[in-house]
């Protein structure tokens, strides 16, 4: 038996819940690449949302909320410095090699 919500047939679980609830769950993950003003600009939408959504749904605001709190994405914290590569030197041709 297919699943089928709203007339469309989710391929993944993120899209059943997508279309089961009604809610877009990157608004309220967010996404690796994005920057901090995107973040922010993200996060203000999503209160908006939340704020609508605990009057008409508390049970999906619940459930947005806690995909604010418990899967936030690591965002990427340039340190500066470069990362350390490791190159081995090739063996001159007539270089014994000790085993």
């Amino acid at each position: 038996m297919k699943t089928i919500v709203a007339g469309r047939e989710p391929v993944t679980a993120t899209e059943f819940v997508e279309l089961a609830l009604g809610i877009d769950l990157e608004l309220f993950t967010g996404l690796p690449t994005e920057s901090v003003m995107d973040r922010a600009a993200r996060l203000d939408v999503a209160r908006e949302v939340l704020a609508d959504l605990r009057e008409s749904d508390p049970e999906t605001a619940a459930y947005a909320e806690s995909l604010m709190r418990a899967l936030p994405l690591k965002q990427p914290h340039p340190s500066g410095r470069r990362a350390r590569r490791t190159a081995r030197r090739p063996l001159h041709e007539g270089t014994a090699v000790a085993a």
